[in-house]
């Protein structure tokens, strides 16, 4: 599976079912492997800078689907 293939899907929290946004960039390890994607939040006008991003780790995704992918974030 390739990165562009990953960004057409929806991100969705499933411990409140809200879509958290679009992966824009993804974290490598040493070896390669995916540590985290970086998620942009839905932009809104008090949302317009890099802080508003969001890191969810590899281990942090339950289900790769066809459309979207389904994370559970520790709150």
């Amino acid at each position: 599976m390739r990165l562009s293939d990953l960004q057409t899907k929806k991100i969705v929290d499933i411990n409140d079912g809200k879509a958290m946004g679009n992966i824009i960039d993804v974290n490598l390890q040493d070896n390669g492997s995916i540590e985290s994607l970086v998620i942009e939040q839905s932009k809104n006008f008090f949302a317009l800078n890099k802080e508003s991003d969001v890191k969810v780790y590899w281990s942090d995704i339950e289900k790769i689907g066809e459309d979207v992918i389904l994370v559970r974030k520790a709150n």
